[in-house]
C-alpha cells in the first residue's frame, strides 16, 4: 500500500497573500485542519494549520479594542504564519513510512508531490480510514485475536486451518507479543461459526486472547 492509494487528491491550497480570516473561513467551510501554500507559479512554499491560525491571533488580554483587533487580524497574511520548511511525501512512498514520519516528527499531514507539483495530501484522517479498512471493521464476521509462537509456518498453519473449516479471512494483522518468543495476531473471519473457528485454531496457538462477533 502506497501513499498514492490513500491520499486525498487535488487538495485545496491557498496563496501566501491570503489573509488569516480567509484561511480560517476556507478551513471551516471545507472541514480541513491544514492547507498547503502555493506561490503564483504553483510551487509549494509552505503549509498552514488551524493551530497556526489560532496562535496567530492576538491574546484576549490585549489592550486593543475590538475594532483595532479585527483590523490587525484582517491584514495578517498567511506568509507571516505558515511553516516554510515542509516535509513532503511521494505517491510511491509506502504508507507505513508516511505514518512513521508523521509520528516521529509529530505532524498530522504531509503534502504529496510529483516532482515539483502538488498532487495530494496524506493526513491522520486518511490513516484512520486505512486502519478501518485493514482491520475489516466494516465487514461482518468473527474477530479473533490469538498469541502465536514465533516460529516459521505458524501463521500459515492457522490460515490453512481456517480455510479448511470453511472460513474466509477478511483481514489479518500481527503485533509484537509478550516477549520475543511470540506475537499477537488479529484475524477477521467470515463464513464460519464461532465454535467451529475456535476448534480449528485453538490447537495451533499458545492462547486465544479474544473472540467476538461483529
Amino acid at each position: 500500500m502506497t501513499v498514492g492509494r490513500c491520499m486525498t487528491k487535488n487538495p485545496v491550497s491557498i496563496h501566501p497573500d491570503v489573509s488569516v480570516p480567509e484561511a480560517q473561513s476556507i478551513m471551516r467551510r471545507e472541514k480541513f485542519h491544514r492547507l498547503p501554500v502555493l506561490d503564483k507559479a504553483g510551487k509549494l512554499v509552505g503549509i498552514v494549520t488551524s493551530s497556526d491560525l489560532i496562535h496567530a491571533t492576538p491574546s484576549a488580554a490585549t489592550a486593543l479594542d475590538m475594532y483595532e483587533l479585527n483590523y490587525l487580524i484582517s491584514k495578517l497574511k498567511i506568509e507571516k504564519v505558515m511553516t516554510r520548511t515542509v516535509l513532503t511525501a511521494t505517491e510511491d512512498l509506502p504508507i507505513e513510512e508516511a505514518a512513521r514520519l508523521m509520528a516521529d516528527k509529530n505532524i498530522s499531514g504531509l503534502p504529496v508531490m510529483r516532482g515539483d507539483v502538488l498532487v495530494g495530501i496524506i493526513t491522520e484522517s486518511d490513516l484512520f480510514k486505512l486502519f478501518i479498512e485493514l482491520f475489516g471493521a466494516r465487514h461482518a464476521g468473527i474477530r479473533l485475536t490469538v498469541l502465536l509462537p514465533e516460529k516459521k509456518g505458524e501463521l500459515a498453519a492457522v490460515a490453512t486451518a481456517i480455510a479448511k473449516a470453511g472460513g474466509n479471512i477478511v483481514s489479518l494483522a500481527t503485533f509484537d507479543g509478550d516477549d520475543p518468543t511470540n506475537s499477537y495476531c488479529t484475524i477477521k473471519v467470515e463464513g464460519v461459526l464461532r465454535q467451529t473457528l475456535l476448534e480449528a485454531v485453538t490447537p495451533l496457538v499458545e492462547r486465544v486472547v479474544d473472540v467476538r462477533e461483529h
